[in-house]
């Protein structure tokens, strides 16, 4: 691969929240501008910096997409030279072959093969309910509508679960491809309309799913308004729970998740996701702070400006922002300190 080229973009992996994340949002940014990147400082910060098995899958699904040329993906690498070709939509399968977060490989290269032209299919195999990364769930009850709403058509389905640490889960999108971005201005949610639920658990009784069930119907049952949380019990290879609420607004929805762990009783799990939610409810912000985080890049490349209350300013939203300012001539501006809530106002070059 030549590196003389003048217009690679250099991305110092060790920016803000200095994880992962910088990596995908390069990669994403790589795929959708057409600029090869090379990144330095990759996770150098973290306790095992470099590459680790679920960033090499990240940057596998990005290349197979894209037709790129790589140097430097190999288990523990701190620089990466990513050089993308042109999307390709298609049907791909990629196992992780770990717990690995399948839904961080598909946000990776989703944006890219939404605005294609032509559908796509993508089957990922590995971590579906895992920590430190949206859940299947999350992506199927928040993620994709928020996806919709800005122009991006898909269907999201789990064939089965796959829980930290075995993983073995498996999820398939079809991703319609043809999108058309457009801006979001929020700046209310509205009323407080419905609380929905899931508590779930895999290879374990049900009567810890009901028990999550029951603490967080008592934790949310003041707020007025009509609440109903599932349960199921799931078959896969591996064992876990989860609680996810749903709060739908007049505007807006806000989502929030626990999972359970060995030692982690089921009450505190439904605490966790029901205090979420309560605390939530006493920001201005419009929706979870995560979805902020993921609605930055897609809106970064949206035609009209946008403009959006966030409860908390996070380190995943400010060091995605400046890796966005370093691919694309766009104007992101936050308003508020880390950690409370903030504004955020996006707005693309004329």
């Amino acid at each position: 691969m030549s590196q003389a080229t003048s217009h690679w973009v250099d991305i110092d992996g060790a920016m803000g929240e200095g994880g992962g994340q910088v990596l995908r949002s390069s990669l994403t940014l790589s795929l959708l501008t057409g600029r090869p990147v090379r990144i330095f400082n990759i996770r150098a910060r973290r306790p095992k910096p470099g590459l680790r098995p679920q960033h090499l899958k990240a940057v596998e699904a990005a290349a197979m997409v894209g037709g790129a040329e790589v140097e430097g993906a190999r288990l523990g690498a701190s620089t990466l030279l990513f050089q993308p070709g042109q999307v390709r939509p298609g049907d791909y399968h990629l196992d992780i072959g770990t717990a690995g977060a399948t839904s961080l490989v598909l946000q990776t290269v989703f944006l890219p093969l939404a605005l294609a032209a032509g559908e796509s299919s993508l089957t990922l195999e590995g971590g579906t309910h895992v920590p430190w990364s949206p859940c299947y769930h999350y992506l199927a009850w928040q993620w994709l509508p928020w996806m919709a709403r800005l122009g991006l058509q898909a269907e999201l389905s789990m064939d089965r679960p796959g829980f930290y640490p075995e993983g073995g889960g498996r999820v398939r999108a079809r991703i319609h491809g043809g999108g058309r971005l457009q801006g979001l201005t929020l700046l209310d949610r509205g009323a407080l309309r419905e609380v929905e639920g899931l508590s779930a658990v895999c290879e374990l009784d049900l009567s810890i799913a009901r028990r999550q069930q029951r603490r967080a119907l008592a934790r949310l049952e003041g707020l007025g308004c009509p609440l109903r949380v599932e349960v199921e019990r799931w078959r896969g290879r591996s064992r876990g729970t989860v609680l996810l609420l749903l709060a739908r607004f007049e505007h807006s929805q806000f989502c929030a998740f626990s999972l359970g762990a060995r030692g982690k009783p089921a009450e505190r799990v439904a605490d966790e996701a029901a205090q979420a939610l309560l605390d939530f409810l006493e920001t201005p912000g419009v929706f979870d702070e995560h979805l902020a985080d993921q609605l930055l890049l897609p809106l970064a490349l949206a035609p009209e400006p946008s403009t959006l209350l966030t409860p908390r300013l996070t380190r995943h939203l400010l060091t995605n922002a400046e890796v966005i300012r370093a691919f694309l001539p766009v104007r992101i501006e936050v308003e508020g300190q880390e950690g409370e809530p903030g504004r955020v106002a996006v707005e693309p070059h004329p």
